[in-house]
C-alpha cells in the first residue's frame, strides 16, 4: 500500500527530526514497515547534488512535499561528495547567483565563525575565504558545505515535508507513453528497493541516470558541427567522447614526518604515461609540465607546500581549502590542499555508455591514478632544492569522509543530456561566434537574450582532456542566461533536468556545468515542477504560453532568482 502525499513523513514518525541521516532514515523506514516500499510525494528528486538540493528547496518553498534520493551518504554533489571547491565567476560576491545560493555561501562563512578558531582578521572579514584558494573566494572544507546544506533543509525535514533517502541509488523507472509513473531506488546498505511515485520527477543525478531508464531521449559526447553549427564541434558526431573525470583527494604537509603511502600497483604504468592528445601534451602526465588550456603553449607549474599567500604556492594554493593562517596559532598543523589538477584527470574510458563493469573499472582507474599522483609527489616529484619528493605530504581521508582518502564520488564534468525543447549552442554564448555573428565590438557584445530566462551563469567554455583524445577546449564566453526550454525534454511531460543533463551541447556544457549555475538550474527545475502542480499546466505549456511564463518568471524573481545580467565584458 502506497504512502499518500498527505502526511507521508508523519507516518514515518519523523516529525521534529534534524536532517535525516542514513541510520535515522533506515531505522524510520524499518519501523514504518513494509508499506514504505512505496513512497509518494509531489516531487521526486533523483540525486542530491547541488542541483538536487536547490530543486528540493524551490519545491518546498512553494509548499510541495518532496522525496530526495541520493546514492552517497553526503548531499552536496560537486562540493562535498566529489570534493571540488566552488568554481565561480568574478562577480559572485555582488550578483550573478540566486538568493538561495548566496544564502548557502553565507551559511558556510557563518559556520566557520560559530565553530572554528578563526584568527581575528579572518573572523572580521565579510568575504572570508577559509582556504584562500585561487579558484574561488570561498574555498572551504566539504564537511562545512554539507553542514550548511543540512541547516538549509532541516526545517522542512522537521516539518515532515522532506524525506531524504541517503545511500539510495536509482535502479529502475516505469514509464507509460509520455509520462513517468514511478522510479525505483535501491538501498545500497540494506538492499531493499523502494518505489517513488510523484506527478513530477527531477533528474539531478550526476550522469543523467533517469533518462535511459525512463526512455527520455538524450544525447552523449560531442555533437557534429553539422548538427550544432558550432565552431569548436568536430566534423562528425562522437557520442563516446566525454570529458575526463577526476578522483579528488585532500592532503596536508608535515615537514620532517614520513607519510608516504605504499607504492600503488599501477604506478609504473602512470609514471611513464604520455598523454596522446590533440594538440599534443608537453610531457609525462605525472610531471609539473603540461599545456596551458587557453593558449595551447607549454606550462610549468610550481608546487610549494604551505606557501604563505593566495596563489604563491602554485598547485598547492590552487584549490587550498584550509589556510592555517586563517585560524588561531596551532589550530591547524598545516594547510589542507584539495587535489583536482591536470595530473589526475582520467580519460582512459567513460563512466556511462558501456556496461556497469566497464564504468566500475574506470572509476577504479581514476582512483588509482590519483593515488599514483600522491605517491609521485611523496617520492619522485622534483623539488626546487634539487631533491625529489615530499614524504611529509599526508593523505587526509577524514576531510572527505572515506576510508581510502579519495572523494566519495569521482568528479563528473559531463553527463547524458536531454534532447530538450531548446538547446544552447556555442553561437548563443561563445565570444568568438557572437563577435562574428553580430559584428559588434567587445564592449557591446552580449550572449543571446532568452525570453524564457530562468537564471544566469558565467564561466569560460572549459572542456578538459577527453576520452576521444581532445586536449583542452578553453575559450571565452559571455555571461549567459539559462533558458527554460533547456530544462524540458522534447517529449516526456513530467521529467525535468536539474544539473549537467539539461539542453546544452558538449561544447556549451563547458560553461553550464559549474557550481552556481548547477544550483540555479536545479532551483528553476524545482520551482517549475511546483508551479505546474499549482496551476495544473505542464512545463512545456508554461513555456509556450506567454502569460503563464511571465507569471512563473515573476515568481522566480520574487524568490531571488536573477534572470538578467548587467552589461559585462566577455571572459
Amino acid at each position: 500500500m502506497a504512502l499518500r502525499r498527505r502526511g507521508f513523513l508523519k507516518l514515518l514518525g519523523l516529525g521534529g527530526s534534524a536532517i535525516l541521516g542514513v541510520r535515522a532514515a533506515r531505522a524510520a523506514l524499518a519501523t514504518a514497515g513494509a508499506g514504505t516500499r512505496e513512497l509518494a510525494a509531489d516531487v521526486a528528486i533523483l540525486g542530491g547534488g547541488l542541483g538536487g538540493v536547490a530543486a528540493a528547496i524551490a519545491a518546498l518553498r512553494a509548499g510541495k512535499r518532496v522525496v530526495l534520493a541520493e546514492e552517497t551518504d553526503w548531499l552536496g554533489g560537486q562540493t562535498t561528495q566529489q570534493g571540488v571547491p566552488p568554481d565561480e565567476h568574478p562577480w559572485i560576491e555582488s550578483f550573478g547567483a540566486t538568493r538561495s545560493y548566496r544564502e548557502l555561501r553565507t551559511r558556510i562563512r557563518d559556520y566557520y565563525r560559530r565553530n572554528y578558531p578563526l584568527s581575528a582578521a579572518a573572523r572580521a572579514s565579510a568575504t572570508l575565504n577559509p582556504g584562500n584558494g585561487g579558484v574561488s573566494p570561498i574555498c572551504c572544507e566539504p564537511r562545512v558545505i554539507l553542514a550548511a546544506i543540512e541547516e538549509m533543509l532541516a526545517p522542512w525535514v522537521s516539518a515532515g515535508k522532506l524525506l531524504v533517502l541517503l545511500e539510495h541509488k536509482l535502479a529502475a523507472a516505469d514509464a507509460a507513453g509520455d509520462r513517468v509513473r514511478s522510479a525505483t531506488v535501491r538501498d545500497l546498505r540494506g538492499g531493499a528497493d523502494r518505489t517513488l511515485q510523484a506527478p513530477y520527477f527531477i533528474d539531478a543525478t550526476e550522469l543523467g541516470d533517469l533518462l535511459p531508464l525512463a526512455g527520455v531521449e538524450f544525447v552523449t559526447g560531442a555533437e557534429s558541427r553539422a548538427e550544432t553549427g558550432e565552431l569548436h564541434a568536430p566534423a562528425e558526431p562522437q557520442p563516446a567522447n566525454h570529458q575526463a573525470c577526476t578522483a579528488c583527494f585532500a592532503m596536508d604537509h608535515l615537514p620532517g614526518e614520513d607519510h608516504r603511502i605504499s607504492k600503488p600497483a599501477e604506478y609504473d604504468f602512470w609514471r611513464s604515461f604520455m598523454p596522446k592528445l590533440t594538440p599534443p601534451w608537453t610531457g609525462p602526465l605525472l610531471s609539473f609540465t603540461d599545456i596551458h588550456p587557453s593558449t595551447g603553449k607549454k606550462r610549468v607549474h610550481t608546487f610549494v607546500p604551505d606557501a604563505p599567500g593566495r596563489g604563491d604556492g602554485g598547485l598547492w594554493t590552487y584549490r587550498r581549502i584550509a589556510d592555517r593562517r586563517n585560524f588561531e596559532a596551532g589550530a591547524y598543523r598545516s594547510d589542507i590542499c584539495l587535489v583536482n589538477w591536470p595530473q589526475n584527470d582520467y580519460y582512459l574510458g567513460n563512466l556511462f555508455g558501456g556496461t556497469e563493469e566497464e564504468a566500475a573499472r574506470h572509476r577504479t582507474g581514476a582512483k588509482a591514478l590519483s593515488l599514483c599522483l600522491l605517491y609521485w609527489l611523496q617520492n619522485d616529484a622534483p623539488r626546487p632544492d634539487g631533491g625529489t619528493g615530499w614524504p611529509g605530504l599526508r593523505l587526509r581521508p577524514d576531510v572527505l569522509g572515506t576510508a581510502d582518502g579519495l572523494a566519495k564520488h569521482v568528479y563528473v564534468r559531463e553527463a547524458r543530456r536531454i534532447r530538450a525543447e531548446f538547446t544552447v549552442v556555442e553561437a548563443h554564448v561563445g565570444t568568438e561566434m557572437r563577435r562574428a555573428a553580430t559584428g559588434k565590438p567587445d564592449d557591446e557584445l552580449s550572449a543571446e537574450k532568452f525570453p524564457d530566462s530562468v537564471g544566469v551563469g558565467s564561466y569560460r567554455i572549459d572542456l578538459h582532456p577527453s576520452t576521444g583524445g581532445d586536449n583542452y577546449i578553453d575559450i571565452s564566453s559571455l555571461p549567459f542566461q539559462i533558458p527554460l526550454g533547456a530544462l524540458i525534454p522534447r517529449r516526456v511531460e513530467n521529467v525535468l533536468a536539474a544539473c549537467k543533463n539539461l539542453g546544452v551541447t558538449h561544447i556549451t556544457n563547458g560553461c553550464f556545468r559549474l557550481h552556481p549555475v548547477e544550483w540555479n538550474i536545479g532551483e528553476a527545475a524545482g520551482a517549475l515542477a511546483a508551479f505546474s502542480l499549482s496551476n495544473g499546466e505542464p512545463p512545456r505549456r508554461v513555456r509556450a504560453h506567454v502569460p503563464l511564463r511571465e507569471e512563473f518568471q515573476r515568481d522566480l524573481r520574487a524568490a531571488g532568482v536573477e534572470l538578467d545580467w548587467p552589461r559585462l565584458r566577455p571572459r
